[in-house]
């Protein structure tokens, strides 16, 4: 057994579903329930509910699903063993010793923890270079950029110094004098290994270091700039067991404390320090990539406006629509920071003060006026083709907005600006909206059509062939997880017919869920949601926790019901099986003949 009998419902009495995951989400009161925008997907229209009576979750949008255990492990995106520990953390309880260690894989693999260590090792090692001969020149280069001594201990700025000029391995001596081994160096992407001769070498040289802090505190990953010529530029850690970049904010650890009215978006790392060191510490930056879906949800947990300060060339013009839109997915309001005369955040409060900046944060443009203004500007007014182009532009962006108050405003504002009546343009909004809606009524049938029938289904493939077996099953899973109780009844004969075995069921996906759930019952005497970790991915879970879900929507769940859906599964497999025979040959069929007489004498 994996765990101490016990200890995963003490673990969940501790660590109340409902108290995690409004850590994340905002929760409302519906009833019984909390409900929320979904952290998983975007979502305007809370579809997220938590369930306090069976200590569970599900979003009725994207079908994530599960216990604390499964939120924490998609939420953190974490495995199932690093995901109780989290929460062992959270309670002040010992994880138990079990032989969980002994099946968290391969001997290749390295525990989160080591390399969080191995991170905050290193970032000691990096800041204290600064101090150090080694690391004069990038102590140089910060306060150039004008970073003081407590804006450097601040952030735990470093510098990683260039050890193939300096032919030593200060980096790799001091790393290894504190018991860390290749394997975990290398998985936490602080050093690499030469194909040439396989000796172990630093990942970040001669580059100023910036600390990757989660907000937990933890050191998961750095952002290195080069100190010369050499490309990249800036060198970021790639993706590991502690680190997700599409799922990370630097400096987010500080500004989710300030950040109530506003968050800054910034390109870089610098850019983020010049405007937490103007004393607007709710800035933060994403990781050398374009702004993510994730991201743009994280944000949404923290602020509800964001003030997009990109660079305003092509290449940022075209980040900052991507930005708008993710962040309008998840119900954030945007907009822009113009900065006339500078290049970004850092050139601007270096060159004009950090009352200036305030002064032009305040008069950010609307995300709406910003994209209109964009659409203007790329066309010729005094050309008939390009302005009948723009105004197709304007009108597509028209439509798009939420409400009848805004696109009466912007019509207007329009209509004027463009030199063409109100009512025509209202007019081609409204056609364009209506056909939009369509197309939306048109997707939304043909994907139900599609759920309905199980066509394309990736968790359970034989469910679009076998839809009756497979919703019987779905309704004996969820009845037997709602109440585990039922179990003994479902097992035992009745009316002279046998208990429900792993062989009735004609799904694979439902028949390894009950098997599941029966070696559960018969080793430990009982269920909890909290076992399925240890068997079935974050997506399998979010199924079967749907399927408890749809039964507990039900008032008819008792041994008859059960039973009831059994006969039908049944009544399926019969079918199957005389489909089967059908198609069988002659000597086949006769084969088979001679064997049922053979067991019924």
């Amino acid at each position: 057994m994996a765990l101490p009998d016990g200890f995963l419902e003490d673990l969940k009495f501790r660590n109340p579903v409902e108290d995690v995951i409004s850590s994340y989400v905002s929760l409302k009161r519906a009833g019984s329930n909390l409900v929320g925008l979904c952290p998983f997907h975007n979502e305007k229209s809370p579809s997220f509910t938590v369930f306090p009576a069976t200590r569970g979750f599900y979003c009725f949008g994207c079908g994530a699903g599960g216990d604390v255990i499964s939120f924490v492990m998609k939420a953190e995106n974490l495995d199932y063993i690093s995901a109780v520990e989290h929460l062992c953390k959270r309670a002040g309880i010992e994880m138990p010793q079990s032989d969980y260690e002994l099946r968290r894989g391969t001997e290749n693999d390295v525990k989160k923890s080591r390399i969080i260590a191995a991170n905050r090792d290193a970032a000691r090692f990096y800041h204290e270079m600064l101090s150090r001969p080694e690391g004069r020149e990038g102590l140089a280069y910060l306060r150039s950029r004008g970073l003081t001594d407590a804006v450097i201990r601040h952030f735990g700025l470093g510098f990683a110094p260039d050890e193939f000029a300096l032919k030593k391995n200060l980096f790799l001596d001091h790393m290894k004098s504190l018991g860390y081994t290749e394997r975990e160096l290398m998985a936490a992407f602080l050093c690499g290994k030469s194909q040439k001769n396989g000796r172990l070498y630093p990942y970040f040289r001669n580059r100023v270091m910036f600390p990757v802090i989660d907000i937990n505190g933890e050191v998961v990953a750095f952002g290195g700039r080069v100190m010369d010529d050499s490309k990249p530029k800036y060198l970021n850690t790639s993706d590991t067991p502690a680190f997700k970049k599409s799922r990370t904010l630097f400096a987010l650890n500080f500004a989710r404390h300030s950040c109530a009215d506003r968050l800054i978006l910034c390109e870089g790392y610098m850019d983020v320090i010049a405007v937490h060191a103007a004393g607007l510490p709710c800035a933060v930056a994403t990781l050398g990539t374009a702004i993510t879906s994730d991201q743009a949800r994280i944000m949404a947990r923290y602020t509800k406006e964001v003030v997009i300060a990109y660079d305003m060339d092509d290449a940022g013009r075209r980040a900052a629509e991507k930005a708008i839109a993710l962040l309008d997915s998840v119900g954030i309001r945007s907009k822009i920071l113009k900065l006339n005369g500078a290049k970004d955040p850092d050139e601007f409060i270096r060159k004009n003060g950090a009352d200036a900046f305030r002064l032009r944060l305040d008069d950010s443009e609307n995300q709406f006026d910003y994209r209109c203004a964009v659409v203007i500007q790329s066309h010729d007014l005094t050309d008939f083709n390009d302005r009948m182009a723009c105004i197709s532009e304007l009108t597509q962006l028209l439509s798009t907005l939420h409400t009848d108050v805004e696109r009466e405003v912007y019509i207007g504002r329009l209509a004027e600006r463009l030199e063409v009546s109100r009512e025509s343009l209202k007019s081609d909004v409204q056609r364009l909206r209506k056909r939009q809606e369509k197309t939306k009524e048109k997707e939304a049938f043909r994907r139900e059509v599609q759920k309905t029938a199980g066509w394309g289904d990736r968790i359970n493939p034989d469910r679009g062939r076998m839809r009756r077996a497979a919703a019987a099953e779905e309704a004996i899973l969820g009845m037997l997880l709602l109440f585990p109780e039922l179990f003994s009844d479902a097992r035992a004969p009745f009316g002279g017919v046998p208990g429900i075995t792993e062989d009735d069921f004609l799904t694979s996906f439902n028949r390894r869920v009950f098997t599941f759930f029966a070696q559960c019952m018969d080793a430990r005497g009982r269920f909890d949601m909290g076992y399925l970790g240890e068997a079935f991915s974050e997506e399998e879970i979010g199924r079967i926790a749907g399927m408890q879900v749809t039964r507990a929507a039900l008032t008819d769940n008792g041994t008859a019901e059960l039973r009831s859906n059994l006969a039908a599964l049944r009544e399926e497999g019969a079918k199957q099986r005389l489909l089967e025979q059908e198609s069988l040959s002659n000597e086949d069929l006769a084969a088979l003949i001679r064997e049922k007489r053979g067991k019924q004498q």
